[in-house]
């Protein structure tokens, strides 16, 4: 079940059929999580890296007035960071936006993957520095961008991101978040999200049904919302 994480990191260096069973072999444990779980509490000192293999999870800070704020949406093949077992504690916790099913891959195995194999190092270090520029994007998007702009902005990377990971059909994709959880990220509130839904609707930028985006066009909802690519690093794919 590590297709997608093996689709993501194909977008960077051809792995081979050995580094594929490697990969394969180090996820040899599942876990479960119901919707609302945390996967990793800010706190705790995480002994493996989590691998999102079906469902959606976010990264997220609780505030003193107990609100959360979502900081990354994780979707099937991202990890949860792979140098996370170094830390002593974890200084954001990671929750199941959805029911979720992820591999664990021991600390150790990831030392092992890494330090016996620089192409899998390398690979896996793109995937982080990808994570990074993600983030990034995120601090302008919400910095800089109005609140529609926002919203059409985290779509195309959303849409972009799901065929990296080989989980789109043509323009479609899941998008298993409630108007409160894209409220909680894109620091806005629930009723703008509502609202700021409608106006892309009505301009038939997007559809959305039964939890499920379709970009209905693509190149107007990139101009729109200023999107360059170039921060995702998908080289291989059409963007």
């Amino acid at each position: 079940m590590t297709a997608n994480l093996l689709n993501k990191l194909n977008n960077f260096i051809e792995l081979t059929d050995e580094e594929k069973r490697s990969i394969e072999n180090a996820a040899i444990i599942r876990k479960n999580y119901r919707k609302g779980q945390d996967i990793i509490s800010e706190g705790q000192r995480p002994d493996a890296v989590h691998l999102v293999e079906e469902g959606w999870a976010c990264r997220y800070k609780s505030l003193g007035n107990g609100n959360n704020h979502i900081m990354a949406y994780l979707i099937p093949g991202d990890l949860c960071d792979v140098h996370v077992t170094i830390l002593n504690e974890m200084d954001h916790s990671i929750r199941a936006l959805t029911p979720l099913k992820v591999a664990l891959l021991p600390a150790h195995k990831i030392s092992y993957l890494m330090e016996s194999n620089g192409r899998l190092a390398r690979a896996l270090f793109w995937s982080t520095l990808v994570d990074e520029a993600t983030l990034r994007e995120w601090l302008v998007n919400a910095g800089s961008r109005s609140a529609d702009r926002r919203l059409a902005h985290v779509f195309c990377e959303m849409l972009l991101r799901s065929r990296i990971a080989g989980l789109t059909d043509n323009t479609s994709f899941d998008l298993p978040l409630s108007q409160l959880e894209l409220a909680n990220s894109m620091g806005m509130t629930h009723v703008h999200v509502n609202r700021t839904l409608q106006k892309l609707r009505s301009e038939a930028l997007i559809a959305f049904s039964n939890k499920r985006m379709t970009i209905l066009d693509w190149e107007r909802l990139k101009v729109f919302a200023g999107f360059k690519s170039n921060y995702l690093h998908c080289e291989n794919i059409e963007c």
